[in-house]
């Protein structure tokens, strides 16, 4: 199971929709947790943009829910945000976790929530925990950041560079990317992103490929599943 979180609605979608899509098409359940409807967006109305998502979720074969941290512009890192969280991810169990990345140079909801949902996923594991204590601990097995803009690429990170070229995939991502009319009829976010993965996906020698990064060195069980290394140049 795969649990990606957004500060916004949109924010999956455009930082690594065409991961969950290529997971969701081979075989894995993915969930969004969006932590806000996008009340302080320029454009769009938290109605509007609420069901963007759902459309978007849809679209790249995931289930959502929307919950309150506060609302878009005014999330804080808060203890009891993070045992929110920590209680989320303790329900759903998933084996991966993606949460925007802790890059600074970015719209101050995304750090703020890739720290909450780091820290959730280590209480999420401490059985002591007195306000979790109705839910059984969980372990997650990796959390990965992702970043909406080239500016929130962490450069103290490694990263992985996912293959999104599958043509059902980047139909299924275009499709969920586009399907948030109230934001890309404003900005070209959309080729954004394509222009993004096929930098990365240039890199890799693959047609396009979306960067995630590790919060700890992942650790395998042999060399095999390394695959090559983006050494194209």
């Amino acid at each position: 199971m795969l649990l990606a979180f957004g500060a916004h609605p949109d924010d999956i979608e455009f930082g690594c929709g065409g991961v969950i899509a290529r997971e969701t098409q081979a075989g894995c359940g993915a969930h969004l947790v969006v932590c806000s409807r996008g009340e302080s967006a320029t454009s769009g109305t938290p109605a509007r943009r609420t069901k963007e998502a759902k459309t978007g979720a849809r679209l790249l074969g995931a289930s959502i829910e929307f919950i309150d941290l506060g609302g878009d512009a005014h999330l804080e890192v808060r203890v009891a945000h993070v045992l929110r969280l920590a209680s989320l991810i303790r329900g759903v169990r998933p084996d991966i976790v993606l949460a925007p990345s802790l890059a600074e140079n970015q719209h101050p909801d995304h750090p703020k929530l890739g720290r909450m949902v780091r820290d959730a996923a280590r209480l999420a594991r401490y059985g002591g925990v007195k306000e979790l204590r109705n839910s059984a601990p969980h372990a997650i097995g990796t959390l990965l950041f992702y970043a909406v803009t080239p500016e929130a690429e962490p450069a103290d990170l490694g990263r992985v560079l996912v293959d999104v070229s599958a043509p059902a995939v980047m139909s299924a991502w275009t499709a969920a990317m586009e399907t948030h009319v109230s934001q890309v009829s404003v900005r070209n976010y959309v080729e954004l992103q394509l222009t993004r993965a096929r930098l990365h996906g240039l890199r890799g020698g693959v047609a396009y490929a979306i960067p995630l990064f590790p919060n700890e060195p992942p650790v395998l069980e042999s060399l095999e599943p390394l695959g090559r290394a983006a050494r194209q140049f």
